[in-house]
């Protein structure tokens, strides 16, 4: 087998031990509830035999390993099970809602890299002088600004003030291009503050690394355009670890970014945890679990393989 392969074949194998382990950790979660799922849907008034009968239309009144062998055989059919509360099928429901946070995670994590990359970059070519400190420090002033606080000053301005965008709400790609990118504006540009100063600082220390090592003098002494040097020798080895933490920004922001969401009225799938948490929806928490786990370990998987091209010395 070729060291590809079996690579590859490792990389597989964790992520189906680390799915096995999540899946097991959300059914466990039912026995970590501070009240039976019957008694939170059902209400206190709700009988003993109406408890029982809840349980076992819903497997409830199962040990929890069976209750797991249970709902891992219908989620390796694409079954996860019907919602609690509203009695759709689970994945129907995620499938509805992904699109929103996706689209919310995509424009944002791509606003916050457009930003964050030529200002680092400028930074650190030009280290300690005011144009560094400036950028640094504001960089700083951002990351200390709680998101919510970005969204609702946000609002207030460009929603409240000028209404220049609605206040919250959600209009579909089906009602237009130019109408949905005004309900999305503000709630990624609320994300994108937020990621931005994280990606600053990590790129700018990073460029500032790269630049002080031999083959960059070497390059400079050569005399190399010294845009030639930041794009060709500077850029890729630079950026490793910032896709590192793009990719766990990615998966964190489509786990549902709850602040955003529940601010602008969103239905993402961060709405939907704050509401099928409290609620004890177990059947949608397993769901959301099983998608943020997949995303999660895919994106890992991708960017490790993504390194050895982006750095030719990593693949031996």
């Amino acid at each position: 087998m070729t060291p590809f392969l079996t690579s590859l074949t490792r990389q597989l194998a964790h992520l189906v031990a680390v799915l096995l382990l999540v899946t097991m950790a959300g059914t466990a979660l039912i026995s970590l509830m501070p009240s039976e799922p019957a008694i939170a849907i059902l209400g206190p008034t709700a009988t003993d035999e109406q408890i029982a009968e809840f349980n076992a239309e819903h497997g409830y009144d199962q040990p929890l390993p069976v209750q797991y062998v249970q709902w891992l055989g219908g989620a390796l059919t694409g079954d996860l099970g019907n919602s609690i509360h509203s009695g759709e099928p689970v994945v129907d429901t995620l499938l509805d809602r992904l699109p929103v946070t996706l689209q919310l995670t995509v424009l944002a994590l791509l606003l916050s890299l457009a930003v964050a990359v030529p200002l680092a970059f400028a930074a650190a070519s030009r280290e300690n002088t005011v144009l560094d400190r400036v950028l640094s420090r504001t960089a700083s002033g951002v990351l200390s600004i709680p998101i919510f606080v970005l969204g609702v000053l946000l609002v207030y301005v460009f929603a409240v003030t000028s209404g220049l965008f609605p206040v919250a709400g959600w209009a579909p790609m089906s009602a237009g291009l130019g109408e949905n990118l005004r309900y999305v504006a503000l709630p990624v540009l609320a994300l994108a503050l937020a990621e931005f100063p994280a990606f600053y600082r990590l790129l700018r220390s990073d460029v500032i690394s790269t630049l002080n090592t031999d083959f960059i003098r070497t390059a400079t002494v050569r005399g190399l355009p010294r845009w030639y040097i930041m794009l060709r020798h500077v850029l890729r080895p630079s950026s490793l670890p910032l896709i590192t933490v793009a990719a766990v920004t990615f998966g964190r922001l489509l786990a549902g970014s709850v602040v955003v969401e529940s601010l602008f009225g969103l239905p993402g799938l961060g709405n939907l945890a704050l509401q099928s948490v409290p609620s004890q929806d177990i059947p949608m928490i397993q769901g959301i679990v099983v998608l943020v786990a997949i995303t999660y370990v895919l994106i890992n998987t991708a960017v490790d393989r993504s390194y050895s091209i982006l750095d030719p010395r990593m693949r031996a």
